[in-house]
């Protein structure tokens, strides 16, 4: 599906993004991985083998995603998608008492972070006249109330109106913007939840099919949303939670 494709993915040393990356090299696309630590990216680069480089980045600093972008241009001539998918999520408590250092943390990378992304993906895609895919991964946690991890859910939800609203704006350029929301997803990055019974159970309880996800079944998500088999597919939100948002 991704054939001769060239796709930028951040948080990509584990997790969702580790996943996605591996499932665009499986769909035959070449790939750069981004995250704040080289080592942890090279360990995913080298089992990907020679269709992937890995490039230290933090995405809530411009300069650096500028240069991601041109890492990956330089190396393999082009970048047709550009996966958004480094977050944080520091503080897990009440919305009220989350400490200002934790706030502005927090909307840095998953807010800050994704417009630089975005930005650096669509100036390249114009200046060579070609069309191509953002995938931004928010989260269901943006779409309904989030207890607990209040400024995470109110940053996901600005990724979704970024999305909406930067697909209305660049649709004549041929430039597709989608967002995944992924529900409970076994990650080290949801380990507050996922390692907790108490809070693990009464997340599986809400959800239809009864259980949390792996990283493994998001990704496949972020492959079509990236491949032309969407080429009508702009603006959405696409909800990968076992039906929890259903109800």
């Amino acid at each position: 599906m991704l054939k001769d494709k060239v796709i930028v993915i951040t948080g990509a040393s584990r997790g969702i993004g580790e996943a996605i990356a591996r499932a665009c090299v499986e769909g035959g696309a070449k790939v750069v991985l981004a995250s704040r630590k080289q080592a942890d990216l090279d360990k995913v680069a080298g089992a990907l083998g020679e269709h992937a480089i890995a490039v230290a980045c933090h995405t809530g600093k411009a300069e650096e995603v500028d240069a991601l972008m041109a890492k990956a241009v330089e190396r393999f001539g082009k970048v047709d998608g550009f996966v958004n998918n480094a977050a944080t999520n520091p503080y897990f408590g009440p919305l009220i008492d989350t400490p200002d250092a934790a706030i502005d943390k927090t909307f840095e990378v998953n807010v800050r972070g994704y417009l630089y992304g975005a930005r650096a993906f669509v100036k390249h895609a114009r200046a060579r006249g070609g069309a191509g895919s953002i995938v931004n991964v928010a989260s269901v946690a943006g779409i309904r109330a989030a207890p607990m991890q209040g400024i995470y859910g109110a940053t996901k939800a600005a990724v979704i109106s970024m999305t909406q609203t930067l697909a209305f704006e660049l649709g004549g350029s041929g430039i597709r913007v989608n967002a995944i929301a992924p529900g409970l997803v076994e990650t080290k990055f949801a380990s507050a939840i996922v390692g907790n019974p108490m809070l693990r159970e009464h997340v599986v309880q809400r959800t239809p099919l009864a259980r949390h996800a792996q990283p493994s079944e998001i990704a496949g998500t972020a492959v079509y949303l990236l491949s032309d088999v969407s080429s009508f597919t702009t603006g959405s939100v696409v909800t990968v939670d076992g039906g929890l948002t259903s109800a």
